[in-house]
């Protein structure tokens, strides 16, 4: 059944971080047709022993729950881990291996949490209070340089400046049930990979852990070796599940493209079951190609342009501010979501989907947004007056992803708007990307998105602009930003959370650390013999319901 969950703070059950792979970094409600008592798909035992093959890229970390932060981990970490509760496909929330998650007091800072007690991970042992307490602890820890750590501020005694091994707002009660002091908001975000649990056998080697995991999931790794790096990935159907999402198939090929195009000739080949996302030069024609087996509807993802506020003529002085705004008001999002998505994406008015709950179109500032060709050659003359900019501005992508297409069109506007210099620059995967991002040596604007993690509008503002955030690539920080975040996860209602976030992005308006570009929709295909396919909330096939003749 559907929890009930008190979704105070940001929290919201209408839809839905992670940076995404070949498709966006991580970003409207998919609907589903509800069963009659509101029990979640693919609770019996049965479906078939047929292998489901999807298109995948490599993951950029070991697969360590708290370690993914991008898609192409993150869709296999969450196939083999249930965490306290579960997203379903419209993005509400549902028990996992919690029976209780209950507040202890009125003001919402201490939680109770009760687990089932026939939980197991695929190895045969238990699913205890202690090992999710344990997880967090070592995902917390900033020693332990999880992408994660930041998911655990809402806990007291949680540290971003000094290793701190045992949170103090974390305590063990008993086998089943353990208590957390914490922000209103915490349980919201529950059902997101960094608070997964892990088996004792992990933290006895964890780098070795993270490539062959246990986890507790509808999957399990396919023995030793099933992670062939930069190939594929094989996942079996785990016996040992107890929960409402067993797998109705025999498990899952992860197949690693170097690009979409080729995902999408197999599946029309039938050589490929699943394919998440729709290359550009496709859009156009999958629907026809593919009668009765496409989807094609808004997704919980958003696409960005994003320079670092370390880059030379575009920090957060008077000077890159004018700079970013110039470059936004250059960009024809109408033209580009037309010509090269064909209309699929929608372009955006804000820093997130207009799915979550709280999107409005009309944020203080949000006029930087629309295409003001007079106005952008205004704004980058002005800043030239202060600082003269001259060179290439290099727009980076991944191309194991489909995004060069619309990067070299963007690209294109900007030397013919403001009359400079621009040109696309490649990386040949998703992980290179990524790390470049993080060390900060991109040298360029490049594109970014988000894949929600979980559903409400604070996920799309805390991981990628808070100080010091996980997936904050451009390194923003705004003091008076980060105490909105802070006033809103503390909120004792939504609203009122609401009101602090929206206060927050119109913050984001004005300084643009990153550009918001369009709402990317969700887009895929299936082969013919595959059924019951139903992409969730956060543009992710829900896995375990599918099958195969």
């Amino acid at each position: 059944m559907a929890s009930a969950l008190a979704l105070a703070g940001c929290g919201s059950s209408d839809g839905g971080e992670t940076p995404t792979t070949g498709g966006s970094d991580g970003d409207t409600t998919e609907t589903t047709d509800a069963t009659d008592d509101g029990e979640a798909a693919g609770g019996e035992e049965g479906g078939s022993d047929a292998i489901i093959s999807v298109n995948g890229t490599e993951p950029q970390k070991p697969l360590i729950p708290a370690a993914t932060s991008e898609v192409g981990g993150g869709k296999v970490v969450d196939a083999l881990f249930e965490g306290l509760i579960y997203y379903d496909a419209e993005g509400l929330s549902h028990m996992g291996v919690a029976t209780s998650i209950e507040a202890l007091n009125d003001e919402k800072t201490e939680w109770e949490i009760k687990l089932r007690d026939d939980a197991v991970f695929s190895d045969g042992t238990p699913v205890l209070a202690h090992n999710f307490v344990d997880a967090w602890n070592y995902a917390a820890n900033i020693d332990n340089a999880l992408d994660g750590q930041y998911f655990f501020y809402p806990i007291e005694g949680w540290s971003e400046e000094e290793p701190v091994t045992e949170m103090s707002g974390l305590a063990v009660v008993d086998d089943y049930t353990f208590t957390v002091k914490a922000t209103p908001d915490f349980p919201d975000r529950l059902g997101y990979s960094a608070f997964y649990p892990l088996p004792d056998v992990a933290f006895e080697d964890m780098d070795a852990y993270g490539q062959d995991p246990i986890g507790n999931g509808s999957y399990k790794m396919d023995g030793p070796g099933a992670w062939k790096h930069d190939v594929e990935i094989n996942l079996v159907k785990n016996d040992t599940y107890v929960g409402d999402r067993v797998a109705q198939n025999g498990g899952l090929h992860v197949v690693i493209y170097a690009g979409l195009d080729a995902a999408y000739t197999d599946v029309l080949a039938g050589n490929l079951d699943i394919l998440d996302q729709i290359p550009e030069a496709s859009l156009a024609l999958f629907e026809d190609e593919f009668p009765g087996r496409s989807v094609n509807q808004t997704g919980m993802l958003i696409t960005t342009l994003t320079i670092s506020t370390n880059l030379e003529h575009f920090g957060m002085d008077d000077e890159g501010i004018k700079r970013r705004q110039a470059l936004s008001m250059a960009i024809d999002r109408d033209e580009i979501t037309d010509v090269i998505f064909k209309g699929t994406n929608l372009p955006s008015k804000d820093f997130t989907s207009s799915a979550v709950a709280g999107y409005t179109d009309s944020l203080a500032g949000n006029e930087v947004l629309e295409f003001n060709p007079e106005k952008a050659k205004e704004l980058w003359a002005e800043a030239d007056a202060i600082s003269p900019y001259s060179g290439t501005l290099e727009i980076a992508t991944n191309t194991d992803g489909p995004h060069l297409i619309w990067v070299e069109a963007l690209a294109n506007q900007l030397a013919n708007t403001l009359e400079i210099s621009t040109a696309p620059k490649s990386y040949p995967t998703f992980a290179a990307f990524l790390e470049d991002r993080e060390a900060d040596v991109v040298g360029g604007a490049f594109r970014a998105g988000w894949q929600a993690d979980y559903p409400g509008m604070y996920n799309f503002l805390a991981p990628l602009y808070a100080t010091n955030a996980s997936s904050n690539h451009g390194f923003y920080s705004n003091a008076e930003f980060d105490q909105l975040l802070d006033d809103a996860s503390r909120a004792d209602s939504q609203d009122v959370a609401i009101e602090k976030l929206q206060a927050a992005q119109e913050i984001l308006l004005q300084e643009l650390p990153s550009i918001p570009l369009w709402n990317q929709a969700t887009t895929g295909a299936w082969a013919e013999g595959v059924d019951n396919v139903e992409f969730g909330w956060n543009s992710v096939p829900l896995f375990y319901e599918i099958t195969k003749n």
